[in-house]
């Protein structure tokens, strides 16, 4: 499942290190290729939540499976595609597959484990996000430069071969959901505690991406002598170790490590403000920023799963959606800002917008992060 997580992740951020590549082979601008993944993020905003109604009633593993099946033929017709409009669609369709499995992984991998490590397995199949972040894009990146961008999606075809293999052989089935238990979606949303964990959801991630999405022109905007490359390495290795720390006590302290976490992400909006005094304060806050967000999705998929108990694989749905709609809106207000007041101005959108989930979990000690837990 992590493997999962991270071809999903793999597919989607790809592109962003092969612009140059997409847009001499497939004869556009870079500005043009860059669209190959909105495209991806518009399928999975557009699929998640109908996906998972058709397919809540089937079995499991052959979803998984079939989801997979998905990504390697979406991979493959990117790889073979002659012109952009076939990339698009190919993509599009990628990212309609990313939904799907993005909203059915969480409930099955707490369902497979006994219940007392049900947080802890959602975390370990979670793991493949910052380890596609951290490792495997730059390494795409690389493989394009050397070769040719169509053999990074060659090799993103060949992972899920691979992955699919292995599902086959080790991961165990489980069953759907009973049609008399399905909740419609609107009383899905109602069950106490899921309107305040979508709201942490929206607001930290919106948070994150308004300064992720631009954390080169933020450390050329500073004068930080230190390599967009690098910097996204130190990210990528501090919330691996954000992820393990959520790990080992999700399970029993998912209120405090939530509200650890959001004050981690708080405090590196300051040190990453005060980046232009030196640029030791900026890399203590990318430290910072990778513990607080590493656990970031686990913790949030984990409230969700135990507010909406049975409903969890709709619920997710719904957060994926979310979660896409505010990569998306970061990205744009991101935009908005460096064009506007200048890259600088970044860690203080950052930081302002943290303060709406860490102030929402605060008062969400009965339903949705629960105290005495």
């Amino acid at each position: 499942m992590a493997c999962t997580t991270f071809v999903v992740i793999m597919t989607e951020t790809l592109p962003a290190g092969l612009l140059s590549g997409l847009a001499s082979g497939l004869r556009i601008s870079q500005g043009t290729a860059g669209q190959l993944v909105s495209v991806y993020a518009l399928g999975t905003v557009l699929a998640a939540i109908p996906a998972t109604a058709m397919t809540r009633g089937l079995r499991r593993k052959p979803v998984l499976i079939g989801g997979l099946a998905g990504f390697l033929v979406t991979n493959t017709v990117t790889a073979l595609a002659p012109s952009l409009a076939v990339a698009l669609v190919a993509r599009l369709l990628a990212g309609a597959f990313a939904g799907l499995l993005w909203s059915m992984l969480a409930g099955y991998a707490r369902r497979i484990v006994p219940e007392r490590f049900a947080g802890r397995a959602l975390a370990v199949a979670m793991a493949g996000t910052p380890i596609a972040l951290a490792v495997g894009t730059p390494v795409g990146s690389w493989l394009g430069s050397v070769t040719d961008w169509r053999w990074a999606f060659g090799v993103m075809s060949a992972l899920s071969v691979v992955t699919i293999v292995w599902a086959l052989l080790v991961v165990p089935d489980a069953p759907g959901q009973e049609r008399q238990a399905r909740k419609p979606l609107l009383k899905v949303a109602a069950i106490p505690g899921v309107v305040p964990i979508l709201v942490t959801v929206v607001t930290w991630m919106f948070a994150h991406n308004v300064l992720y999405t631009y954390v080169g022109p933020y450390l050329h905007g500073f004068g930080i002598s230190l390599d967009v490359d690098l910097a996204l390495l130190i990210f990528g290795i501090a919330s691996l170790l954000g992820l393990v720390i959520t790990a080992t006590v999700v399970d029993r302290a998912l209120r405090r490590i939530t509200l650890g976490a959001l004050a981690l992400f708080l405090a590196a909006a300051v040190l990453l403000g005060t980046g232009a005094v030196s640029g030791v304060p900026a890399v203590v806050g990318l430290v910072l920023w990778g513990l607080g967000f590493g656990g970031a999705a686990t913790q949030m998929q984990t409230a969700l799963a135990e507010a909406a108990g049975p409903d969890t694989d709709v619920a997710v749905s719904v957060f994926t959606v979310a979660f896409n709609l505010a990569i998306a809106i970061g990205g744009v207000i991101g935009g908005v800002l460096v064009e506007g007041a200048g890259a600088t101005g970044l860690p203080v959108a950052m930081g302002a917008a943290a303060l709406v989930p860490f102030g929402a979990v605060l008062l969400s000690r009965r339903t949705a992060f629960p105290t005495g837990r």
